[in-house]
């Protein structure tokens, strides 16, 4: 399977090539552009409590436009791992790709975004604060390195496709696995986007992710409800999980918003106990200017276990933006 995408992409870049036409007005321009995530916390649970500071993204990037229709995009993500290792803070390539687009036709090949929730994420709005639902419980990896095309239909109806190793953006291939995609997004009418996706890797066992999603974004209002499902995890039969996000986000003026949000795990047979629950986001955003945003947020974690306790979250996020 990996000599026929291989393949593809060597026709598919003879294509673009063929296709493309630079001018002599057309002068190659890049641009860096970066952000960092980072927070106040206090959590309690059981009568204990923790606080501190913490950095959870420091990005920075360069976009370089070659021609009208091909450009390329390289970005290093410096996290914690929170393993419990040595490292304080290590670095990914967090996207490392070449991107062709004209006429409604993209093409994007090497470590890149995949298509499972980046529109969730999108219309969730706040990442800083928190993951978006298939991110957060890790159904799959946000970037892989591959190739993915989408093409435009018209303005309501898009579809793409995803090939990628399926190990995320920071492991290398271990084996000849290959993640496969495919998704369909519909604006049957103004404001309303729905959207389906489904991939599958097998190995032992086929592991497969479903997604579907419906938001509805106005000038001061959006609503955003997402259903997950992932049959098979971690390739072991028969430990399927599911779950269900909607948030909603109200903007009174133009640096204020105020967002909820509310999750649901939940495990066939309860297999994964001990992860299930629900999830409770409540917070308010301040922007002073552009490319910064401040979240005071409240959250709450209600676990499905009955011997653990509620876990509560205290945090000021912060955004910055360039």
């Amino acid at each position: 399977m990996k000599r026929k995408v291989i393949i593809t992409f060597a026709m598919l870049c003879m294509a673009i090539i063929g296709m493309s036409q630079t001018t002599d007005e057309f002068k190659p321009t890049g641009k860096m552009y970066g952000s960092v995530f980072t927070n106040f916390y206090t959590t309690i649970s059981d009568g204990e409590s923790a606080s501190g500071f913490n950095l959870t993204r420091l990005e920075l990037g360069y976009k370089y436009q070659f021609s009208p229709v091909i450009s390329a995009r390289v970005c290093y993500d410096i996290e914690n791992p929170k393993d419990g290792g040595s490292l304080d803070f290590t670095a990914f390539a967090r996207n490392a790709y070449l991107e062709y687009s004209d006429h409604g036709f993209t093409v994007d090949f090497g470590v890149i975004t995949a298509n499972a929730y980046n529109m969730q994420e999108n219309f969730w709005g706040y990442r800083y604060v928190a993951k978006s639902y298939q991110d957060l419980y890790k159904y799959s990896s946000s970037r892989d390195l591959g190739i993915k095309a989408a093409y435009k239909f018209s303005d309501a109806v898009s579809a793409d496709v995803f090939i990628a190793n399926g190990e995320g953006y920071k492991s290398m291939q271990k084996d000849s696995a290959l993640r496969v995609g495919f998704g369909a997004t519909i604006d049957p009418v103004k404001k309303l986007t729905l959207r389906a996706y489904y991939d599958f890797i097998s190995k032992d066992e086929t592991m497969t992710t479903l997604a579907l999603f419906a938001g509805y974004k106005a000038e001061k209002f959006s609503l955003g409800f997402e259903y997950n499902q992932r049959n098979n995890t971690s390739f072991v039969a028969g430990e399927d999980q599911d779950g269900i996000s909607t948030y909603i986000n109200l903007k009174p003026s133009k640096k204020v918003s105020v967002f909820g949000r509310y999750d649901k795990r939940m495990s066939k047979d309860d297999w994964n106990l001990s992860s299930d629950g629900d999830l409770f986001i409540a917070g308010m955003e301040y922007s002073p200017v552009k490319g910064v945003r401040l979240a005071p947020t409240l959250t709450g974690w209600s676990p499905a276990d009955d011997s653990q306790a509620f876990t509560t979250g205290v945090l000021l996020n912060c955004e910055i933006k360039f």
